[in-house]
């Protein structure tokens, strides 16, 4: 578990971390702030795009060998991102960094599923959630000390210590879970999710950058996400024939209720959490003027928070009413969110703390819990589908968090002229985003808790194991 929760920190973490670094990255590589921001669009595009297909690769191969590959390919591509010294050797390390963190992440979630008892799930997914909150909103305090005393290499170079060490534990600790069968490959889905994912993706992300207009020729970002809906449209067309052999994304998953709509708040807190970071740290920067380490000390309680309470929500979420978890978090992001819109302003911003406490306690209560129901009653030959269509739903959340707040600062900014009301306004709206979260808990439906057995196994997955001698 150690060693899942190592790579799946230094994937996460790297969403964030280079937010902090990106005017030191202006100045070093002589870039243009569009090639900054790509430094930043290319990590989420590789990162959400292939999810759903390394969701099955693992099913096909393999979760263990599917994250080894990720995990030394993720290396590889921090060494390269460190050493980069034009803007565009950086982008192109970020997209196999992104890659590598693709094939990584859905195996963490099929590992817990696959070896965890349903009594001794919600503590491993308490691990895995206090992990991921830990990761995504502690880059800008990390990236802001190793920036301030090390150059923004550094913010890449420490991924290499811990991506070894990582590695060895992949080896020495994690069984081998290998297939029975090798199932059908979904070539045609494969196609068809990658280009629509790809290309909405792209519109959203960048549409702000081209000022939803023309891209390059008569091509404009109104028809990039047009077609990235067809295609999408095809592909879940292609999933539902009776043709396909192999769908994959098998849309039977949808008849679980709870999967469904976990799949719905876990979009609502992906959005949220890049909505209320990336405005807050533009804000600190630029209102109050702190250094990137002050930024990341003013967003440290969150961290440490949603760290914390993750570990312990994740034991309660194998209650039947476990669903009161993430309602209760949900709300207190609210809190937190509607509190800090009254506090911004240019004096000391130690007045954001208890904001930045309720809405860490918010997101620790979020995160595992709703894993844990989401996925819970899911039939264990969907696992990797399921993982793969999770992972992609919280990823595809973040890039659009990151694209509508944009947009909404650059609106309210040139209509004002006031930066404190752009970032008010962003909040405001994801007031709206944490409501439909809000109501998707409320409808998830009572399980009963899993019976408390002897084992400390789970029971069997349909997978031979191979432990380590």
């Amino acid at each position: 578990m150690y060693a899942l929760c190592i790579g799946f920190f230094m994937t996460l973490l790297d969403t964030t971390i280079v937010n902090v670094a990106l005017p030191s990255m202006i100045t070093d590589l002589n870039a243009s702030l569009n090639d900054v921001i790509w430094v930043v669009s290319a990590y989420l595009l590789a990162f959400a795009v292939p999810l759903l297909l390394t969701g099955r690769l693992g099913d096909r191969y393999g979760p263990k060998r599917l994250y080894g590959i990720g995990l030394v390919l993720f290396i590889a591509a921090s060494l390269a991102c460190g050493l980069s010294t034009t803007a565009d050797a950086l982008i192109a390390a970020r997209v196999f960094q992104g890659l590598g963190a693709a094939a990584m992440t859905p195996q963490t979630m099929a590992f817990i599923t696959h070896l965890f008892p349903p009594v001794k799930r919600g503590a491993a997914l308490g691990m895995w959630g206090s992990v991921a909150g830990l990761a995504t909103v502690s880059g800008p305090l990390l990236g802001g000390v190793l920036v301030t005393h090390l150059g923004w290499e550094w913010i890449f170079f420490v991924n290499l210590p811990i991506g070894v060490l990582a590695v060895v534990l992949l080896f020495l600790w994690v069984p081998d879970l290998r297939p029975d069968r090798a199932p059908k490959f979904d070539v045609l889905g494969v196609v068809l999710c990658c280009l629509g994912l790809g290309l909405l993706v792209f519109g959203i992300q960048n549409g702000e950058h081209y000022r939803w207009g023309r891209v390059t020729g008569p091509l404009t970002i109104a028809e990039i996400i047009a077609a990235g809906v067809l295609f999408l449209a095809l592909f879940l067309l292609w999933q539902a024939s009776s043709r396909n052999p192999e769908p994959l994304m098998p849309l039977r998953i949808f008849r679980n209720r709870n999967f469904s709509l976990g799949n719905v708040a876990n979009i609502s807190i992906g959005i949220t959490v890049t909505g209320v970071f990336v405005p807050l740290a533009l804000f600190l920067q630029t209102v109050p003027k702190l250094s990137p380490l002050m930024t990341g000390l003013v967003t440290a309680p969150a961290s440490l928070m949603s760290g914390v309470v993750a570990i312990f929500a994740g034991r309660l979420s194998n209650r039947a009413d476990a669903k009161y978890l993430p309602i209760t978090g949900f709300a207190l992001m609210a809190l937190g969110i509607v509190a800090m819109t009254f506090l911004l302003g240019d004096g000391s911003q130690w007045v954001l703390l208890p904001s930045m406490v309720a809405l860490g306690i918010g997101m620790g209560l979020v995160f595992s819990p709703l894993t844990n129901i989401s996925t819970r009653t899911l039939d264990r030959s969907l696992l990797g589908a399921g993982s793969g269509i999770y992972n992609t739903s919280r990823q595809f959340g973040n890039v659009l968090g990151s694209a509508v707040t944009a947009a909404v600062l650059q609106v309210v900014l040139a209509a004002t002229g006031d930066f404190t009301s752009a970032v008010r306004a962003a909040f405001y709206l994801l007031l709206g985003v944490l409501a439909v979260g809000i109501a998707a808990a409320f409808a998830f439906q009572r399980v009963a808790a899993p019976p408390v057995t002897d084992s400390a196994r789970a029971s069997d997955p349909g997978l031979p194991v191979t432990r380590p001698s």
